[in-house]
């Protein structure tokens, strides 16, 4: 996905990182998971580790050793445990009517490192798509010490419509996305319009698409909304009245982006409408 060895463990950190975000917890230790071939130049591993080791370092965790094996393919990934208070444990199904959704991350993230493979995008494009993946959600996480949330996930493989599908599945309740305010990284539009959509765009939509209406919305939005993330943001469904209070609150820490896209409604024939 990304040719730089150190970009790349950064990337795995975060995303490794943010299943603790996204259930309130606060990480404590995180543990290398490593699979790499002993013939290849052990440099570009020392700089996987050390990209891995400054993204739990931001993340206040401890990094305690991790596990080694001899690999044809490098992998990498870290295993994190973290804590929450037991009244505190945040959940994808435990979304209420009334809610609106916030998301802390733009998306795209998927056809644009489909794009950058091939070169089609620019240095400027490139580096924002790198920022957006190496951004802990710590920085929006930090918001639900003060400010009450209902539920939270985070976005990641299956997509802003496959993770906001089982947000609503788990809490019994429809959810509205308004299309116009989804943010979405520069270029990827102009790409999804090109055709340059990662496989997993149409195995996310071929597996969620009978559970989505998208009525009227352009192809190429369509196709990004589907569009798989690595390391994404969190979706969250908080009270109306809290929601600016908590967008205000996300951007003080330094939530990359904190905006409203949507709302929870009474279960309805489909779980998701884009609108």
């Amino acid at each position: 996905m990304i040719d730089d060895p150190y970009i790349f463990g950064q990337i795995a950190a975060a995303n490794s990182l943010s299943d603790v975000y996204a259930m309130g917890g606060k990480p404590i230790v995180a543990m290398n998971i490593v699979c790499f071939p002993s013939c290849h130049d052990m440099n570009v591993l020392a700089e996987i580790l050390k990209g891995g080791f400054d993204k739990v370092k931001e993340s206040g965790a401890l990094l305690v050793g991790g596990h080694t094996v001899d690999d044809k393919e490098p992998k990498y990934g870290l295993s994190v445990s973290g804590i929450v208070h037991p009244d505190k444990v945040l959940s994808n199904a435990t979304s209420k009517v009334g809610d609106k959704l916030i998301i802390t991350k733009p998306i795209g993230v998927g056809i644009l490192n489909t794009a950058m493979k091939e070169g089609l995008v620019d240095k400027e494009v490139s580096e924002k798509v790198i920022e957006t993946m190496i951004h802990l959600n710590k920085y929006a996480a930090m918001s639900f010490d003060n400010i009450e949330v209902n539920s939270v996930t985070d976005i990641t493989g299956f997509g802003l419509l496959g993770h906001a599908l089982e947000m609503a599945k788990a809490s019994n309740v429809s959810i509205e996305i308004d299309s116009k305010e989804v943010p979405i990284l520069e270029g990827a539009v102009d790409m999804a319009r090109m055709g340059i959509i990662p496989a997993g765009m149409y195995r996310n939509k071929e597996y969620i698409g009978k559970d989505v209406s998208t009525n009227n919305i352009a192809t190429e939005i369509e196709d990004i909304l589907y569009d798989p993330q690595t390391s994404g943001g969190l979706l969250i469904s908080v009270r109306e009245e809290l929601a600016d209070m908590l967008i205000k609150d996300m951007k003080k820490n330094g939530s990359i982006e904190a905006k409203v896209i949507g709302e929870v409604k009474e279960k309805s024939s489909k779980y998701i409408t884009v609108i």
